[in-house]
């Protein structure tokens, strides 16, 4: 390993020295305590610490690092309080995620560091939404993610690479390559020869690295930052590594080649750095002892006082509290009484624009928005007024646009993603449910990203353009799910999605874009997310519903003027309005549940629960619910009448109101 041929202080090679050791000296603290069974798992970086170090050493304390589980260097060197990082490790609430997230799953924007989830790939389009930022405000900064050679054959890997190539952030990507993906070899893992021949296929430069060796970390990605700091673009980096222990403990090495392991033990970061340190006569034996027990000391410290902390269990009330982020913004009135005949369609796009004037921070995101409009033309014309930095066409990568709308927040950013139709919203699951969902609850950090979602049937448009999937999300805590039924309520509820500080899965019916219009304010105005209105008044009985069934619901009462009911637009289904569906179930004392999804698993079926054991006592009949068809939706106009509940709910309205 070489070392020689640079001329760095003394001073400097000795803290460098410090740096390496002090992950080490806490993971060997680690076994220890796990042994005991003072800790229930460790997921080892023994071994590669240099690359950790090397990294954190060579950026501004003020840009932004992803890191993984063996990246432990990366906290130590950033500073972070060992005291915190041992109450983080034993669960403890006063620990970076309050005892609700496992070891280095948690971040920390004061020591500028994003932490993982379990899934590894989305984090590297998180890194290309941070660097956008950093882009679009010309703040002159990088951003370094890691990943390992096994995450370099998820789906996120290709979509984070090529999205930072297309639009050239500042990012730099950085593969451990430490010989296995658990268990798995890289033979059985890529084809290529090495994992810098990515690089080509993303048009971006890629450079390969002895990621043991501290000196040439540190100087590659110095480079590499001062350069991308300048001219902004993409970087991929693989350094070459090993890891000595398993996966996790538990899991062992018996499938690692013992020659390998002798191979690479002796290619130990820390003692190849010693030697050269003592070789040079800079540090002494005396002097590493010193260090050493000083270190050590430092660290049964810091690990004493988190274990003396008494461990204080949150109530049920604060998790609930916890899981989004309290929204500060109050309901806005229009200003004067203008208004004029807008289309659903229009009233979107009006709250679009209207909100991209407000908010400078706000971007839009997705497939074929900027000069083409989009699917629908919702953004037609806005690139010529905001420019295309803030109204940018993606590639086909749903999950690096969701991603990346969460990395943009992060920085403090605002941003709204269309999806073209909900039902490609499968490619970017992940990232809507594990990463926006649960990233405040986990550690404070909030998500500023809404996601609007075309959606559902009644044009003929078959099994994957036709979905309206919102029970998919409700079942998720942490996303709002906002559902509108008429133009008023699209325009204000869009507002308020894109002022809420948390995530917004924003339903929008394909069938209402043009079809439904309404005399609705030009100006800005909000309208209060989780609060239900009654749109239609009656005296027998009370039929809830939300979006399209709304208009289904009103328009079968014309047709049925023998039967008096109130119709409840519940307009949000997370958070839904309890209190008024209890009063007016108390009130009515009948209920029909209406909505398009399929009936098994839809969200009206939650509603019926709750009224079932809530309002039991108020109720002169059964619940009743309808939605479509337990099948795929069929292309055929036929067969998707049959399938859509329209007939079957009336059938049972009119069933409901004799009983």
């Amino acid at each position: 390993m070489n070392f020689e041929n640079r001329n760095y202080p003394n001073q400097f090679l000795v803290e460098l020295f410090k740096e390496l050791l002090l992950p080490r000296l806490i993971e060997e603290k680690m076994l220890n305590l796990l042994r005991q069974g003072k800790i229930t798992k460790w997921f080892s970086g023994i071994g590669q610490e240099a690359i950790s170090v090397g990294v954190a050493r060579a950026l501004n304390n003020d840009e932004y690092i992803l890191p993984l589980i063996r990246n432990l260097g990366i906290f130590t060197s950033r500073k972070i309080s060992l005291e915190k990082l041992f109450l983080q490790i034993q669960g403890k609430r006063d620990g970076f995620t309050k005892g609700r997230d496992r070891s280095f799953h948690f971040g920390t924007k004061e020591h500028h560091i994003v932490g993982m989830i379990s899934h590894l790939g989305p984090q590297l389009a998180v890194a290309d939404g941070i660097a956008l930022w950093d882009k679009i405000q010309k703040e002159k900064k990088v951003t370094l993610v890691f990943s390992g050679d096994g995450g370099t054959s998820e789906g996120d890997f290709h979509e984070g690479l090529n999205l930072a190539a297309v639009w050239n952030l500042p990012v730099i990507f950085v593969v451990e390559n430490n010989g296995y993906g658990l268990s798995t070899p890289p033979h059985e893992q890529y084809k290529c020869k090495q994992l810098i021949d990515k690089g080509i296929g993303y048009g971006i430069d890629a450079h390969r690295v002895d990621g043991n060796n501290v000196l040439e970390v540190y100087e590659l990605i110095k480079y590499l930052a001062e350069n991308i700091r300048e001219n902004p673009k993409p970087v991929l980096v693989e350094a070459m590594t090993f890891r000595m222990r398993g996966h996790e403990e538990a899991s062992g090495i018996k499938y690692v080649p013992k020659e390998l392991l002798n191979e690479w033990s002796q290619k130990d970061p820390i003692l190849n750095f010693e030697n050269y340190l003592l070789s040079k006569n800079i540090i002494t034996e005396i002097e590493i002892s010193k260090v050493k027990d000083e270190l050590k000391t430092f660290i049964i410290d810091a690990w004493e006082k988190a274990e003396a902390v008494e461990d204080r269990v949150s109530s049920i009330q604060e998790e609930e509290k916890d899981v989004f982020k309290i929204n500060s913004v109050p309901v806005t009135f229009p200003q004067t009484e203008n208004k004029s005949d807008k289309k659903f369609i229009n009233a979107i796009s009006d709250a679009l624009t209207l909100s991209m004037e407000k908010f400078p921070e706000l971007i839009l995101m997705g497939q074929d928005i900027a000069e083409y409009g989009g699917a629908f033309k919702v953004t037609e014309g806005f690139v010529n007024k905001f420019g295309k930095e803030r109204v940018r066409n993606t590639p086909l990568c749903e999950s690096a646009i969701v991603g990346a709308g969460l990395g943009y927040s992060i920085k403090g950013g605002k941003a709204v993603v269309e999806v073209q139709f909900s039902d490609f919203a499968t490619c970017g699951f992940n990232q809507i449910v594990n990463n926006l969902a649960k990233i405040y609850y986990r550690w404070g950090q909030n998500a500023d990203v809404v996601i609007r979602m075309p959606c559902g049937a009644g044009v003929g448009a078959g099994p994957f353009h036709s979905q309206t999937n919102e029970a998919w999300f409700t079942h998720t805590p942490g996303l709002k799910v906002v559902y509108p039924s008429n133009p008023f309520d699209a325009k204000g509820l869009l507002i308020a999605s894109i002022e809420d500080p948390n995530p917004v899965l924003f339903f929008e019916h394909k069938t209402l874009y043009r079809s439904m219009s309404d005399l609705i304010p030009d100006d800005y105005y909000s309208s209060e997310i989780g609060k239900a209105k009654l749109v239609h008044d009656g005296n027998d009985l009370l039929i809830i519903t939300y979006g399209i069934g709304v208009n289904w619901a009103t328009s079968i009462l014309k047709n049925n003027k023998n039967i008096s009911a109130k119709v409840l637009d519940l307009k949000t289904l997370i958070p839904w309005d309890k209190e008024i569906v209890f009063n007016l179930v108390k009130k009515m004392g009948k209920v029909i549940l209406l909505n398009e999804a399929n009936l098994t698993g839809s969200f009206i079926n939650e509603i019926s629960s709750w009224i079932s054991e809530n309002c039991f006592e108020y109720l002169d009949a059964p619940v009743m619910r309808e939605g479509s068809l337990d099948t795929p939706i069929p292309f055929s106009i036929a067969l998707e009448k049959q399938f859509l509940p329209i007939k079957r709910f009336e059938e049972k309205l009119i069933a409901l109101s004799k009983y």
